[in-house]
């Protein structure tokens, strides 16, 4: 296929070399190139196109200083997998170990260990569960742990929320606890995590707002140390999570504080019984700006953090187009971590289910499910405001509208 090409904001590098990896219901990985050429145009192209990561490639996770990407699989029907691959540097894919999973996962993360990738949790969706691993994934490897989950009646929204829906696994800063937010409960559940073993033991659950259907997280710490190598056991003092609703169209603000086993210290192996993280909910903000109300189709999906500045995408709200969605802009107050709405533009996709601001800060890759295409959008690492479009291309067949079809998860190779 040939690349396609859109012109460059002036505030662009003149020269721009990167690679993309691209994950595809039909059951394909991509390795995609993004550069320049001549005249100030964007190209984006595929490199590799790999049949792998089981019947549903659902999500993809990057250990980048080992080269290993772990892909899984939303398959409800028998036969489900998690893989594990090598990624070079130029964006070449080799297939390594495939692993049985149960089934239905979802979002997945790395925890544990003495690095904080000695195991992966991924959410399973319909199963209601959180399955663990050990990592590296051998044929033989089986789950470590799996939590299933039960509640008592439907929740507000009783097609969405007929049982426990978990959507997402992610760790904290300090890499002691691991949490799920939970669309079907309208909980963020926590876990600590017993970085030896990769045990994870309830550590509380925290309900949401009722319907609110809580989908994805992301964090942010005052002073800019938005990751967790920063970050001391204890914790940092005002750090604040971020989690996007699903079902409400909105965004959440938690503010986050520690609590540290008798004698004021913080356990290093994050097994302490008496340690915890504890959630307390100070905004919930819409993802579209005052006055606008999205059409009853319109569903958050993915939220990310750059600097002080928070993002939280659209799906199906055809803010731009009948074919193109929006992403919301919030600045983040740098004294309280609360939001404020600074604008919607354009996402050049169509139900944008994930996307990845790169790490320096100045290109966004949108990834549109039933477009089934890869945006890159110019953004303003000082301001935050995201600008035009960079480069765009087709990956794959596009998908239909709410079916888990087209393109399903787009990350920088970096």
């Amino acid at each position: 296929m040939p690349p396609v090409r859109a012109s460059f904001l002036a505030l662009l590098p003149v020269a721009l070399a990167a690679n993309l990896l691209v994950s595809h219901y039909s059951g394909n990985l991509y390795s995609l190139s993004l550069g320049t050429e001549g005249g100030g145009n964007g190209t984006l192209s595929i490199q590799q196109t790999l049949r792998a990561g089981g019947v549903m490639p659902s999500w993809l996770t990057l250990d980048a200083a080992s080269g290993s990407l772990y892909v899984t699989d939303e398959s409800n029907f028998g036969g489900s997998s998690l893989t594990q691959l090598s990624v070079s540097a130029d964006g070449t894919l080799q297939t390594g170990a495939v692993a049985r999973a149960s089934g239905g996962e979802l979002h997945s993360c790395l925890y544990g260990g003495s690095d904080g990738k000695g195991f992966l949790a991924a959410a399973e969706y319909d199963p209601s569960s959180i399955s663990t691993w050990k990592l590296p994934l051998s044929s033989s490897t089986q789950s470590l742990q799996r939590m299933t989950f039960t509640m008592d009646g439907r929740g507000p929204v009783p097609s969405r929320q007929d049982k426990p829906h978990p959507h997402s696994t992610f760790t904290d800063p300090t890499g002691q606890f691991l949490l799920s937010a939970d669309l079907g409960a309208d909980l963020i559940r926590v876990f600590r995590i017993d970085a030896d073993t990769g045990h994870l033991a309830s550590c509380g659950n925290f309900s949401t707002g009722p319907g609110d259907g809580p989908r994805h997280g992301a964090w942010w710490i005052p002073g800019g140390t938005n990751n967790s190598s920063s970050s001391s056991k204890q914790g940092v003092p005002g750090t604040t999570l971020y989690i996007v609703n699903e079902l409400a169209n909105s965004v959440t603000v938690w503010q986050v504080t520690y609590s540290l086993p008798s004698g004021g210290a913080s356990s290093s192996s994050s097994s302490s019984s008496s340690s915890c993280l504890t959630l307390s909910k100070t905004q919930s903000i819409p993802t579209h700006a005052q006055g606008v109300t999205p059409g009853p189709g319109s569903k958050a999906a993915e939220v990310q953090v750059a600097g002080d500045f928070l993002y939280a995408a659209n799906r199906n709200d055809k803010l731009f187009g009948p074919t193109s969605d929006s992403v919301a802009t919030y600045a983040i107050d740098p004294r309280s971590g609360s939001l404020s709405f600074v604008e919607s533009t354009d996402t050049h996709t169509y139900f944008p289910r994930t996307f990845q601001i790169n790490r320096a800060g100045d290109l966004v890759a949108f990834g549109g499910q039933t477009s089934s295409t890869v945006a890159i959008v110019a953004r303003d690492a000082s301001t935050g405001r995201l600008g035009g479009l960079v480069a765009t291309l087709a990956v794959g067949r596009p998908g239909t509208v709410n079916n888990e079809d087209g393109l399903s998860a787009v990350i920088w190779l970096e």
